[in-house]
């Protein structure tokens, strides 16, 4: 018998066989739809079975598989110039590519909104003009012929991009998908600059030049930029060169030698003025507008040390030339981690005053992190977003816990936790999803902050070490190359030598949390028994694996002991030996799930005052505020003034404001907090001191708010004049106040404000109108209530302006919680119909789906 009978004998028995087995299936298949729709069957059968098939149906419709590789882009030469007066991009694109396994003849790039000249295939010096189709999204061009994985070609495109065409709303995380913006291209608005900024995630940069759009694919790159010679260009990797062309022009050359995906490529170009610094031999540039420069030395100033921090724990170096850090105005997110550029929202440009204060640690640390963990290795598709976000997400705890200190880093994942939980209140997904209707509904609390909680808690159960050589593994064997949860899951399983399929399954690649439920047996001191249940609905969450730590204090000295819960009731004899009288459960707070315990009053009490674990005293404290615990907290309070974390200081300022009758019950009480108004090594404490004392009496503190109204610090400043705006028998005279007039920081503005409409003081429309004018972000959010106030009050003062400015503000701002404020600002002027109308026009206009509900919430009510 020669070879080709033996083959086809073994094909013949393959098709005969796979016959069958689809015969079998065909028959199944309708056999199932037969029964679902026959009346032999009860209708909630029929109904079941009919969901089933869609549900499963739905799965395979509904995958979002990682972009499919026809090409391999190698490299992308940009020639750029910009039209400001009509808001387009006049680009050149040379685009070397080769095709990726099979023979292609047709190559299709992602170019939103373009109006495309002529394609050229490039040999040499020659030019062959190509054929195309383009249908507004994708141009398809056609080859000559087929191209082969050992062909690599270069095509030459011309176009002009126009990205504010049918632009709408991006996510939560990024608000807008143009891609480019413009912002004030004309100098139209009076003390706003001219500039020109990206925002690629996920697929955005198609809107500026053609390229395959996809986080699987990487390229390096030469961008020349046709800019004015009164700006300043700043992109990825670095600036090789720059020619003068006349008519006040300049081109720059900025060259990525090392590759990275499409989405991370960026360009911000303005009239910045730049800070240097260094880390080693990398160089270091702040960029914000000219005259923040000071202040941005001190927002930035920890850059240095971050790098340095995460390269020793990573145990990889900075892997890119340098780290531009552009603040720009109007920006879509918060920030973004383009490569060697991340670009800031304008929060973050403050002056040297306003810097004394900065809290944007967290943010410029996340965006850093992102240089190895989503630049240097990159999500594959946007269904493993959580490779990019869960670790910078977890950037922010590690710096926290570097540079303040363990309970700063515990509150803070405390906070990530509680973000997860709201969200989940309505949404629970896996973490790991390929079924989602939109690569935006993945930028969430589950990418972002129960991604990163579960990186900590696979640091504890592996440990410092392994967790972090695991990293290292990830990092240096994934360098330049897409990845996916699994190969995260294989560096920490080579790592450590354990099998972590477990661990994986049911936090990436499930959705939900442990809900919980503990009763804690003290009946035999010497060995505690603990009872521990999980409660969360099996049917659509796993039953977890979880290491339950409880702990113990014995003389001052914190004693763990690990709980392994496999089941969904198990229980665990301490044996303590020592006798103890209370235990705590996840008393650092590093399992993410929902707790339920009966815990008294007293049992906090004592949880306050032998905890060493700032975020544990927090949650005593806590605990005993909303249960209202007056006896507890007639001892806790005072301890809780002294505490070592700033947080449970600040915490119980804000509490004793609400209670005014906890001045006269502890004694020396207001002479300790009246110690910290002056005295405590925390801005923010000082300032939630200050502000309890103006609630207490107002004139009584007069002197002193005066002196603190002048501090260098704008939170202490801002509370001492709001302390003193609020003296009842003795009002500040206006000459006093109006010393603080002229400062544009909201914290002063705000204080200001409320005198002028406490007080009534006419002529002040215009400074109301200017003020508005002047503030952005979150200071803006504060003062439009104040704004609408005045005017509503004093309509004589320009009411009809005020008005304009707010449907303005309502209509135009790109942040959705500035039109939310602007539109409750309107509210104040709801008994004049016309505004009604014009509110009502708007919320018509909204794309907001979730803002659009709230304002037709309020406008139901007016109704």
């Amino acid at each position: 018998m020669n070879n080709y009978l033996i083959l086809g004998f073994t094909l013949g028995v393959f098709f005969v066989s796979s016959c069958k087995t689809e015969k079998a299936a065909v028959q199944q298949v309708t056999e199932i739809t037969n029964k679902a729709e026959s009346d032999s069957l009860a209708g909630e059968d029929k109904f079941k079975i009919l969901k089933l098939i869609r549900e499963k149906e739905s799965l395979i419709s509904g995958y979002q598989a990682s972009a499919k590789r026809d090409f391999d882009l190698l490299h992308t030469d940009l020639d750029l110039a910009f039209d400001w007066k009509r808001q387009a991009v006049i680009g050149k694109a040379r685009l070397k590519l080769v095709p990726f396994f099979y023979p292609q003849k047709e190559l299709v790039l992602d170019a939103k909104d373009f109006e495309v000249g002529a394609i050229f295939l490039l040999k040499g010096e020659n030019q062959n003009k190509l054929n195309y189709r383009y249908d507004e999204k994708q141009l398809r061009i056609y080859l000559p012929e087929f191209f082969t994985s050992k062909d690599t070609f270069e095509v030459e495109i011309n176009y002009t991009a126009f990205p504010e065409r049918n632009s709408g709303s991006g996510s939560e995380a990024i608000t807008d998908n143009k891609g480019l913006y413009f912002i004030d291209p004309l100098d139209t608005i009076p003390g706003k600059p001219s500039m020109i900024w990206t925002q690629g995630e996920t697929e955005h940069n198609s809107k500026w030049f053609p390229t395959i759009d996809k986080p699987n694919e990487r390229f390096t790159q030469l961008f020349k930029l046709t800019v004015p010679d009164s700006m300043i260009s700043v992109s990825n990797g670095e600036l090789i060169k720059q020619e003068k062309i006349g008519n006040g022009l300049r081109i720059d050359h900025w060259e990525m030698k090392l590759p990275h995906a499409p989405y991370l490529a960026a360009i911000a170009i303005g009239n910045f003025g730049k800070v240097e610094a260094k880390w080693r031999d990398i160089p270091l540039g702040y960029y914000v507008e000219k005259g923040f420069e000071k202040g941005a030395s001190k927002v930035f100033e920890n850059t240095p040390e971050m790098i340095g921090f995460f390269e020793e724990k990573l145990g990889v170096n900075f892997p890119w030339p340098k780290y531009d850090q552009i603040v720009v105005r109007d920006f879509v997110s918060g920030a973004m981690e383009n490569t060697t550029a991340s670009i800031f929202m304008e929060e973050l440009r403050l002056d040297v005053r306003e810097a004394i204060d900065s809290e944007w640690d967290y943010i410029i640390a996340h965006e850093l992190f992102h240089q190895w963990f989503g630049d240097l290795v990159t999500t594959e598709s946007w269904a493993n977003l959580t490779l990019n976000e869960a670790f910078a997400n977890y950037s922010e705890y590690l710096w926290n816990e570097h540079k303040y200190g363990n309970d700063q880093a515990a509150l803070k994942l405390v906070t990530e936790m509680e973000g997860y939980f709201a969200e989940a209140e309505t949404k629970q997904v896996d973490l790991i999803r390929f079924n989602y209707a939109d690569s935006e509904d993945m930028f969430d609390s589950h990418s972002y902050n129960k991604g990163g909680v579960i990186l900590h808690m696979l640091r504890k159960h592996l440990g410092d070490e392994a967790f972090f050589k695991g990293l290292n593994e990830y990092l240096v064997k994934h360098a330049f190359q897409s990845v996916e949860v699994h190969d995260l899951r294989l560096a920490f399983e080579k790592v450590s030598g354990e099998d972590l399929n477990w661990f994986f399954n049911q936090w990436f690649l499930d959705k939900g949390h442990p809900e919980l439920f503990f009763e804690v047996d003290y009946s035999q001191p010497d060995n505690i028994l603990i009872s521990a249940y999980q409660i969360q609905d099996l049917e659509s969450n796993p039953l977890f694996q979880l290491p339950i730590e409880v702990s113990w204090y014995e003389n001052e000295m914190r004693k763990t002991k690990t709980l392994k819960m496999t089941r969904a009731f198990q229980q665990l004899a301490l044996e303590n030996g020592t006798p103890v009288t209370q235990v705590y459960i996840d008393e650092g707070k590093n399992l993410l799930a929902r707790r339920t315990q009966e815990v008294s009053a007293g049992q906090y009490a004592v949880q306050f005052k032998e905890s060493s674990l700032g975020v544990a005293r927090y949650e005593a404290l806590d605990s005993l505020v909303v249960r209202e615990a007056k006896d507890q907290l007639l001892e806790i309070l005072p301890l809780a003034l002294k505490d070592d974390f700033w947080s449970v200081r600040e915490n119980v300022l804000g509490y004793l404001q609400n209670d005014p009758e906890w001045r006269t019950q502890i004694m020396g009480l207001e002479e300790m907090v009246y110690d910290l108004a002056e005295k405590d090594p925390k801005n923010s404490v000082r300032a939630a001191a200050i502000d309890l004392l103006a609630t207490w009496d107002s004139d009584k503190y007069q002197t002193t708010f005066f002196r603190l109204s002048n501090d260098s610090s704008y939170l202490i400043a801002s509370s001492a004049l709001m302390g003193l705006v609020g003296a009842a028998e003795n009002p500040v005279e206006l000459s006093v106040i109006e010393r603080f007039a002229t400062d544009r920081n909201f914290r002063i503005t705000i204080p200001v404000a409320e005198y002028y409409i406490l007080q009534g003081v006419a002529g002040k429309g215009k400074w109301f109108l200017d003020r508005l004018d002047q503030l952005s972000g979150e200071g803006l959010y504060y003062y439009l209530g104040y704004f609408s106030e005045y005017f509503s009050r004093y309509p004589e003062e320009g009411e009809i302006s005020a008005k304009a400015k707010l449907l303005s503000q309502m209509e135009n701002n790109s942040k959705s919680y500035l039109r939310r404020g602007a539109f409750l600002a309107l509210l104040s002027f709801a008994d004049d119909q016309e505004i009604i109308a014009q509110i009502s026009r708007l919320v018509d206009k909204e794309t907001d789906q979730e803002l659009k509900n709230y304002y037709n919430y309020f406008l139901d009510t007016l109704k």
